[in-house]
């Protein structure tokens, strides 16, 4: 069990983050155990042969037995809406002489020896981090950014929706109960069940600011090992469903006639906030047929509109929900987490082993 004590103050500087590096370096995670996250397997086969293409013997090299991954690779988001050229630049930073330590206790605490590719490189860690840091970054830009990025951070954007949506209306037990089964809110104490490790730990915030990042490559909720991390969880995100390919539930015909088709599936989808390009992509349109109907659908009141970062996320007025004659989470959308850290810590640990 690890346990977070938060204040008052704490709870109010309690936010929301999605990380594009994060999703990169657990995506390692896709290659090293096929299988375990079925939802985006297909997108990931598709982006086999690319990856095949690159340095992927050191990539592969960075996720242990378990799924446990270096710290480094995951710093905790300075933002909101992190950008992951600026999280690799603090990859970059790592001092070189940190670099060992941080690889050691991913993997010989549990026995392990270092991978090959690893230990060798330690001869010069400087140089070894930059090999890491380059083909992380190569990764993203031949494998990731492309086609799997813009679809999978509309998913995110819109699981922050979400959980923006839910503490407006429910309160943070309500938020944290739902964020995963692995959570318990009680008494100013926010516990997950690690049953990764068999020991507890104890983190005070104070004054530091949780950090909740929803994720694709987690079975439930994680968090670091060491209690002196800066405090942080990931999440599994919601929505990852629509990742899988091109789709939509079935409007009322009643509804199709009163606003025509196209405008009747949008409603449908919008059960859960989603942006323009992931609606065109669920669709198979294009976005800008998407953002048409949109508009004519806002300027109606069937659906409400909010910004998240540079996305536009849409959902469900409770006018559209009454037509689509499906409940839904209609109503004003408020954004959680306006309150970001004064400096950007560094290293965190998801520990995230079988089973998850």
């Amino acid at each position: 069990m690890h346990r977070f004590t938060l204040g008052l103050a704490d709870l109010a500087t309690t936010w929301f983050a999605v990380s594009p590096i994060q999703e990169a370096s657990l995506s390692l995670r896709m290659w090293t155990h096929p299988g375990v996250y079925q939802l985006q397997t297909p997108a990931f086969e598709r982006l086999r042969p690319a990856f095949e293409r690159l340095d992927s013997t050191l990539l592969l090299s960075l996720i242990a037995g378990n799924r446990w991954i270096p710290d480094f690779l995951t710093p905790r988001p300075a933002s909101p809406a992190a950008d992951f050229r600026t999280e690799l630049a603090t990859v970059r930073a790592l001092p070189p002489e940190q670099l060992r330590p941080e690889l050691e206790q991913v993997f010989l605490p549990h026995g392990r020896p270092l991978p090959a590719a690893l230990a060798a490189g330690l001869a010069d860690p400087a140089r070894l981090l930059q090999r890491i840091a380059d083909a992380l970054e190569e990764y993203w830009e031949v494998c990731l950014a492309p086609s799997w990025w813009p679809q999978a951070r509309a998913v995110l954007d819109a699981d922050l929706v979400y959980r923006a949506r839910l503490l407006s209306q429910h309160g943070a037990a309500a938020l944290f109960a739902d964020l995963d089964h692995r959570l318990h809110w009680e008494d100013g104490v926010l516990s997950i069940n690690r049953r990764w490790t068999d020991w507890d730990a104890e983190t005070a915030v104070d004054g530091r600011g949780l950090v909740l990042i929803p994720t694709f490559f987690a079975r439930g909720a994680i968090t670091m090992i060491s209690n002196e991390r800066a405090p942080q969880i990931s999440y599994p995100a919601r929505g990852q469903a629509g990742m899988a390919g091109p789709g939509t539930p079935v409007p009322p015909r009643a509804l199709e006639a009163l606003v025509g088709a196209p405008k009747a599936r949008l409603l449908a989808l919008l059960v859960e906030p989603a942006s323009t390009t992931d609606l065109a992509y669920r669709l198979g349109v294009t976005p800008g047929a998407v953002s048409q109907h949109l508009s004519v659908l806002a300027a109606t009141g069937l659906v409400t509109r909010a910004r998240h970062g540079r996305s536009v996320l849409y959902l469900r007025s409770p006018l559209g929900d009454e037509l689509t004659g499906g409940g839904g989470g209609g109503g004003c959308v408020v954004f959680f987490g306006g309150a970001q850290p004064a400096a950007q810590r560094r290293s965190h640990r998801h520990a995230d082993r079988q089973p998850l």
